[in-house]
């Protein structure tokens, strides 16, 4: 997800992330016609398990390269500009805040993946015309620390409105909207909340009730929180972070020793669902092995190795999720969702008057 997915938690934790690039084949492979080479650009957060690249190697006779190409925003921006000669043949990682800029902008040709049935149809969001395809799911929400607030006899916030009141002022920390993924979806989950005219009133009562803005995930989540287990040793003294529903099993799966209970929760009444979405490249050199990896993203094999490498939450009917997302990071049950289209229409003017409003 999202900067987005959750990869940077667990690299955060010390957990040494797979990165997925095959043996061998280099650009001049990708660049023929009869490439045995698959290259894949996507965002920083990319991992996938080696065994699992492997089969797919195996199976299909291809070699996958993998780019990386930074944050999320970065990635699109990039292979927008790129696009007439781009560096690879599928791009994973553009999700549905992002999502109308690459299709604006014919980043991807159409292909109907093999097994496209099998993804739920709400996630299915270019359902007509197939230039992208769904892999992953993931809800942005803010989470709290729950020492501080048991610490502090105060009950920890549920929802957007709680986040204004006294009680909680100086205590969230938040990423800029304008150079952040997790930033940019509350930003959106809040006008989907109040409104075209209301979230401006919200975000003014936000920024008086003390929420400190930083750049990025890693900054917030690492340095700012006092409950992450990641980053500096010298924790942060913000109590509540804007970061993902995921984020409580990350903590529990790379806690050494694992504690009985993740030590951090998620305000239920918080969160706006990204769902990121894989495509093929519109000047694609190997569209045929594109097509190949497509279908092997929202395969079964890749769908149940994707929630602990990268911190999503699959999209295939009946693709397995491990035990511990289920116990402490359950998907939001009333998450906020917002248009592609609406989205489109008010994404750069949002986050200009969110800047002039929130940091100047």
């Amino acid at each position: 997800m999202h900067t987005k997915t959750f990869v940077a938690v667990a690299a955060g934790l010390g957990l040494v992330t797979l990165s997925a690039c095959g043996s061998g084949g280099g650009t001049a492979d990708s660049s023929s016609a009869g490439s045995r080479t698959v290259t894949l650009v996507s965002h920083d957060s990319w991992a996938a398990s080696k065994s699992v690249i492997a089969a797919f190697e195996k199976e299909s006779g291809y070699t996958v390269k993998v780019l990386k190409d930074g944050d999320a925003g970065q990635a699109v921006n990039k292979a927008i500009l790129t696009k007439d000669n781009p560096q690879g043949d599928v791009f994973f990682g553009v999700d549905n805040t992002l999502l109308s800029r690459a299709l604006d902008n014919g980043l991807f040709q159409p292909y109907e993946a093999k097994g496209l049935g099998q993804v739920q149809a709400a996630y299915q969001l270019d359902k007509d015309k197939h230039r992208v395809t769904p892999v992953d799911y993931g809800d942005i929400c803010v989470n709290y620390d729950k020492k501080y607030f048991a610490d502090h006899k105060l009950t920890p916030p549920a929802s957007l409105d709680d986040l204004v009141k006294p009680q909680y002022k100086n205590l969230l920390v938040t990423e800029n909207a304008a150079t952040s993924s997790p930033g940019l979806g509350f930003l959106l989950g809040s006008a989907a909340r109040y409104g075209d005219d209301g979230w401006q009133d919200y975000w003014k009562k936000l920024k008086a009730n003390g929420v400190k803005v930083v750049d990025g995930w890693e900054q917030a989540y690492n340095q700012e929180f006092s409950g992450s287990a990641g980053g500096k040793k010298a924790k942060g003294d913000r109590p509540l972070v804007v970061s993902y529903a995921s984020s409580p099993p990350a903590e529990v799966i790379y806690a050494n020793p694992r504690p009985k209970t993740a030590p951090t929760g998620v305000a239920d009444g918080t969160c706006f669902r990204q769902i990121e979405f894989a495509g093929l490249l519109s000047n694609a050199k190997n569209t045929k092995g594109g097509k190949a990896f497509i279908d092997f993203l929202i395969s079964k094999r890749f769908q149940e190795d994707m929630p602990l490498n990268m911190f999503v939450y699959p999209v295939v009917q009946g693709a397995a999720v491990p035990a511990e997302f289920t116990q402490y990071g359950p998907p939001a049950k009333h998450p906020e969702n917002m248009a592609p289209g609406k989205i489109a229409a008010n994404r750069d003017q949002w986050v200009r008057t969110w800047t002039s409003l929130v940091l100047k």
